[in-house]
């Protein structure tokens, strides 16, 4: 079975105690029928993300001096980011209204315990989601 290997930052403290996060992404995870394995940045370790380091210059300053007026602006700005080496930008808007205030009920939170293997270093950070095939 193919895995795939995830890293994630933004908000990693709050995301990483999230078990609505998690079974959202356990139902990815049975939707697609791939493990992934996650592993999140500790607080105050985003300099070790590539993605941070490299390219997040180049899109602040692709956004310096104009005003976010509108969002297509914005997007437009975004998109004419650029490194010297060629890496683009992709811009894509999500016309969505998320959900907020759902909680975990307990029932989620056992099902996480079940499916969900905490890895045996830093398992608080580091965890991998198996697909759980209904019989």
């Amino acid at each position: 079975m193919p895995t795939r290997f995830y890293c994630w930052s933004i908000a990693a403290v709050a995301i990483r105690r999230q078990n609505i996060f998690k079974d959202d992404l356990q139902q990815v995870v049975n939707r697609i029928g791939v493990v992934i394995r996650v592993a999140h940045y500790p607080s105050y370790c985003s300099k070790y993300n590539l993605i941070e380091r490299r390219f997040f210059s180049h899109a602040s300053r692709a956004c310096i001096g104009p005003l976010f007026d509108t969002l297509s602006r914005a997007v437009e700005l975004m998109r004419k980011a650029k490194t010297s080496t060629g890496l683009r930008s992709t811009v894509n808007v999500i016309n969505r209204i998320y959900e907020t205030g759902r909680n975990a009920p307990e029932a989620m939170k056992e099902t996480i315990r079940a499916t969900v293997l905490f890895h045996e270093l830093l398992p608080k950070w580091n965890y991998t989601i198996r697909p759980k095939f209904e019989q």
